[in-house]
């Protein structure tokens, strides 16, 4: 970028003492970004969306100042305005879209879904931008733990991450359940584990009282595949809930405590969320038992489903085209039990964690998704008449779609994390 002084001064003009001045200068700013990208970036970030022919994310457009509200303003409360600018990636400009969230390949017709942006109650959260998060994220690595709605929010961040840069898989094996994935410019490191009840579990039916399967889940016990894995990751984001509602039998201490929905005789039929508790806990448990773990633990809350006219086995779909207000709808059933659990136990394993140098923090998207059940799949994620098991798709994100506001909250959180890292090394100094 070219010095606005340096225009002014003919060469015969520039005396040694402004050379000198020159020289000392361009030795600062060469110095500054040697810096922790996380010093740069605490602060919030304004970027011109004025005009979309322009490159709104690249960082020479950007302009640092301090948000005063960022400490005093709750972002998981608000309602979801218009956003003529969005999306900001496309089903056909990114490769990590799954077929079925896939809505514009398979004729989904309306595209008003893609143009709502999150609107805190009192405060402004920026769009997500790309160059500022791999800036971030430099020589760090983040870790996806549990079922396909946390891999549909990976896949999200991958695909609003290609505007800059495209990750190289480096997975171990050809296993899709465990992928691993690094963006080589910023040495930074992605990966996904599959553990949607984050316990152990063995799959004792494969078809079950539902045919959806039979679980046998051990809920003292973290699934070693990703608590074995973790301790190198700087930050997580841990997610569950969805899969406890399939028939299971519950195991502590390897001995049978009861199940839901199994039919087996003698066996107590307990409520879904007692299972939930016990493997939510254990899994908290498990992470602040963790000696070398330094990370951030994020517990992502949950996604409701929108069905409606039925159950998802039984007719039931989500067909609404436009968000809900905040006054139109309210948390209730299994999902705010679900909910209120997450909460909880968040709750426990932070207090907890602060005795241990482990640090908790919750992504609370639970509400602004609930607001949202015209953003599902819905019948399209397959071809008309396809076999597939969830038919009509309301659990799960179209991409793009509303789960690319996620990265938005994320990128948020961890700006916040880094000006509490920068607050404390001030501290300690």
């Amino acid at each position: 970028m070219e010095l606005l002084f340096w225009r002014n001064f003919s060469t015969a003009q520039r005396t040694p003492r402004i050379v000198i001045l020159v020289s000392l200068t361009l030795i600062i700013l060469g110095l500054i970004p040697l810096y922790h990208p996380f010093n740069l970036y605490a602060a919030d970030v304004v970027v011109n969306h004025s005009s979309k022919a322009s490159q709104p994310y690249h960082t020479e457009e950007q302009k640092i100042k301090i948000a005063e509200e960022e400490d005093t303003c709750d972002v998981f409360i608000g309602d979801w305005v218009p956003n003529t600018d969005g999306p900001y990636y496309t089903n056909t400009t990114c490769w990590a879209i799954h077929e079925h969230q896939n809505c514009m390949k398979y004729g989904r017709p309306d595209t008003e879904f893609l143009k709502w942006r999150w609107k805190p109650k009192g405060c402004e959260l920026p769009i997500f931008n790309p160059y500022q998060f791999l800036d971030m994220m430099t020589n760090k690595s983040m870790a996806f733990i549990g079922d396909s709605v946390g891999r549909n929010q990976m896949q999200s961040l991958i695909c609003l991450l290609s505007r800059v840069e495209y990750p190289v898989d480096i997975s171990y094996d050809e296993d899709q359940n465990f992928k691993r994935w690094k963006y080589t410019t910023y040495n930074f490191t992605l990966a996904a584990y599959w553990s949607p009840f984050l316990v152990t579990v063995k799959e004792s039916d494969p078809d079950g009282p539902s045919h959806t399967g039979l679980f046998n889940l051990y809920l003292d016990e973290p699934d070693a595949k990703w608590i074995t894995q973790i301790e190198q990751f700087d930050y997580l984001i841990l997610n569950s809930a969805h899969w406890f509602t399939r028939c299971s039998v519950y195991y502590e201490k390897n001995r049978i405590i009861g199940c839901r929905y199994c039919g087996l005789p003698n066996v107590t039929d307990l409520p879904i969320n007692y299972g939930y508790q016990k493997a939510l806990k254990t899994t908290l448990d498990a992470i602040n038992r963790l000696k070398n773990y330094k990370g951030v633990t994020f517990l992502r809350t949950i996604a409701p489903s929108h069905f409606e006219g039925g159950e998802w086995n039984k007719g039931g779909n989500c067909v609404r085209r436009r968000p809900f207000r905040s006054n139109e709808t309210t948390l209730d059933g299994l999902s705010l039990e679900f909910y209120t659990t997450q909460v909880e136990e968040f709750k426990i394993a932070s207090e907890e964690g602060k005795k241990k140098g482990k640090r908790f923090r919750l992504l609370d998207m639970t509400q602004a998704m609930l607001l949202r059940p015209d953003g599902h799949p819905s019948r399209y994620g397959h071809w008309p008449n396809e076999n597939v098991v969830l038919y009509n798709d309301c659990v799960h994100w179209c991409l793009p779609g509303p789960i690319d506001s996620w990265s938005d909250f994320l990128l948020h959180m961890l700006k916040l994390e880094g000006r509490r890292a920068f607050e404390e090394s001030l501290q300690l100094n």
